[in-house]
């Protein structure tokens, strides 16, 4: 048994000529995030500390779609998501519909921590945020010229849904013209476990381009895209409508327990065999120290680490990443 974690920046139809301009700076930004949160657990804190910490992180780089870099509304607005879980207890937090809230991550274990409900909502969640004296600021905080450029493009196209939420085509590399690699953004996520076996999960979201006003996902759905027990931590990312049809995180750890499988078994089947292809990505770790990162979809920006030596940073298979 040892430390291990792993986190995502989104999973989807990734093209393969994805230029070096967009590439890097999300592959940096997984690099930052994946030596914070080593360090974190190096340091022992707490896998709810540590997966908090580090989807901050990423809530704060602007190539992510979540907190600073939240893709639109079909108005123009941001409404944001998340959710956070501890295992040994399975004590839970999720927001949504959040307007002006830094991290989202944050009010969502604050929801967990300080109040006796799981999921608070727009003006409640808002509401709780000033309570707490939670940091906030105004919407052009959040909206970026890109995602400003990705909604025009998505509403030009009379799409509801940007590309990387689509299934994938036979030909993958057949792109439309909005298809630069900017419109693949998708959830951020991390999860933890350390050398006691404890696990959390936390997840993250702007949700998707040109989303109905008041749509909600499935990052702070508890057993959709977030969840960890006593076995395992999943944060999923995708399709959010497929993940939470398929109750993608909850199901990872039910066929964990209920077939007695391997975790990489577990997330290895959910993700071929309960959704449908190019729709769903996730990231998992077990109470032993595994580490599981199966997509269906084109690529997905992740990223892990073990106690053992081994990490890896990637997006599409190992021989295209190489």
């Amino acid at each position: 048994m040892g430390w291990a974690i792993a986190l995502h920046g989104g999973a989807g139809d990734i093209p393969y000529s994805l230029p070096p301009e967009r590439r890097q700076p999300r592959e940096e930004a997984l690099r930052h995030c994946l030596k914070i949160g080593v360090q974190a657990l190096k340091s022992n804190k707490s896998p709810l500390d540590v997966v908090e910490l580090v989807v901050r992180e990423l809530e704060n780089s602007p190539p992510f779609n979540a907190g600073r870099g939240s893709v639109l509304t079909t108005k123009g607005t941001v409404e944001m998501e998340a959710a956070i879980m501890d295992g040994n207890t399975k004590n839970c937090g999720a927001v949504s519909g959040l307007t002006t809230v830094v991290n989202a991550i944050s009010l969502a274990r604050l929801v967990m921590e300080k109040t006796p409900h799981i999921y608070l909502a727009f003006d409640g969640a808002e509401d709780f945020a000033k309570e707490l004296g939670v940091e906030t600021a105004d919407s052009s905080h959040f909206i970026t010229p890109e995602n400003i450029e990705r909604l025009q493009q998505a509403k030009d196209a009379n799409r509801v849904q940007i590309d990387y939420t689509q299934p994938i085509q036979n030909d993958v590399k057949k792109e439309t013209p909005a298809a630069d690699g900017d419109s693949r953004l998708g959830t951020v996520g991390c999860v933890a476990v350390d050398n006691h076996g404890n696990l959390a999960s936390a997840t993250s979201t702007g949700g998707l381009v040109n989303k109905m006003v008041g749509r909600i996902g499935d990052t702070p759905i508890i057993g959709a895209g977030t969840y960890a027990n006593k076995l395992c931590a999943v944060s999923a990312t995708g399709k959010g409508e497929a993940i939470m049809r398929g109750t993608v995180a909850r199901d990872v750890a039910a066929v964990m327990e209920f077939k007695g499988v391997s975790l990489n078994e577990a997330a290895a089947y959910v993700v071929e065999e309960s959704v449908p292809r190019g729709t769903v990505g996730l990231v998992a770790v077990s109470a032993t120290g595994e580490v599981a990162m199966p997509y269906n979809t084109t690529g997905m920006f992740r990223a892990c680490a073990t106690e053992d030596g081994y990490s890896e940073i990637a997006i599409w298979s190992s021989e295209i990443n190489k």
